[in-house]
């Protein structure tokens, strides 16, 4: 089984939050093993391992055994990711839910089922549970998204009546045990609190899965929901080996050390194994490393916020002449002379 990824705005919004909290930036990507080029887009995919050092690097440098509370609480999914767009102009909480398995991948990625969370009802109420793996086997995970729902809804259903006439949530359960900042969950989820529970759910009142939303643009909503089925797509997509020796190269690039024999070892692999599935989708390693530098080369000077001679680095270029030679072979024509035509 593949690793799980997160996409890379997740990472990038946790770092922004802990440099606020006074966090050395460098000092918590250099813990985490990310690199500043792994988050410059959004959605681009990265290790959760990765995501989950660097909570603990950022725990660590603010000295707040409670920050992924905090995170969730102070930073909107929508201001992450848009699965919380979709999430926010969507009718009715139930169809929250749907779209939320919808889209889990587009969140995080663990290549088997894909779902988030399931609704399940017994003598006690309504219970929203988290199924995710990848979740349920990370207390930072369940703590800062458990948190950024409920602040999340609180805040969507802050004129609602019928909201407002619940207990949300009537309680919570974790499967971790009780750690010694449970204060800050009870401050944050208002409910009675179960640890080392066999689930991580809310219990909830079961007229909270017929609410509708307040009012949203439809149109919005449309829009959004075609950029994330082809986010999707091309997520599906990148299963392919090919991708994955994209995934591996691309917080090694810089290096210049990335070569056949490190990313097969990355990938659990022999050479030889990986130089035959490469084989079987019709290219070879050297072509799909090439193919990065000349992707990651037009991005970024495209941008207009590198030099040649800074992306030649990026790219793994030790010599600015050798990259400004692989260039006018992609492209016809020189570094500097794409970045002015760029920039006219």
């Amino acid at each position: 089984m593949t690793d799980p990824t997160i996409a890379a705005a997740f990472p990038k919004a946790l770092l922004v939050y802990a440099v606020s909290r006074g966090a050395n930036r460098q000092a918590l990507l250099d813990r985490s093993g990310l690199a500043s080029q792994d988050l410059a887009l959004p959605d681009a995919r990265v290790p959760l391992a990765r995501y989950l050092q660097l909570f603990a690097a950022a725990i660590a440098d603010c000295n707040d055994p409670a920050l992924a509370l905090r995170f969730g609480e102070a930073v909107r999914l929508q201001d992450i990711s848009i699965v919380g767009l979709i999430c926010e102009v969507a009718d009715t909480t139930a169809e929250v839910g749907r779209q939320l398995n919808r889209y889990a991948r587009l969140v995080v990625d663990e290549s088997g089922p894909a779902e988030m969370v399931r609704a399940r009802a017994d003598q006690d109420g309504l219970w929203m549970e988290v199924v995710s793996q990848a979740y349920s086997t990370s207390p930072l995970l369940i703590e800062a998204e458990l948190a950024r729902l409920i602040c999340n809804t609180r805040a969507t259903f802050a004129s609602t009546p019928e909201f407002q006439s619940m207990r949300f949530p009537r309680a919570a359960h974790f499967t971790h045990p009780e750690p010694s900042y449970a204060a800050e969950y009870h401050r944050i989820f208002k409910a009675p609190l179960v640890f080392g529970s066999d689930r991580n759910a809310l219990l909830l009142d079961p007229a909270f899965a017929l609410l509708r939303q307040p009012p949203s643009d439809r149109f919005a909503f449309g829009a959004l929901i075609e950029r994330a089925d082809a986010l999707l797509k091309d997520l599906l997509a990148s299963q392919t080996v090919r991708a994955k020796v994209e995934s591996r190269l691309l917080p090694m690039l810089h290096t210049g050390d990335a070569n056949m024999a490190v990313v097969a070892a990355r990938m659990g692999l022999s050479r030889r194994t990986l130089q035959r599935r490469l084989k079987a989708e019709g290219v070879t390693f050297d072509e799909v490393h090439d193919g990065l530098r000349h992707k990651l080369a037009l991005h970024y000077l495209a941008g207009k916020r590198v030099s040649a001679n800074e992306t030649a680095y990026l790219v793994g270029f030790s010599e600015p002449a050798a990259f400004s030679r692989a260039f006018k072979r992609w492209t016809g024509v020189s570094p500097g002379v794409f970045h002015h035509r760029g920039q006219a």
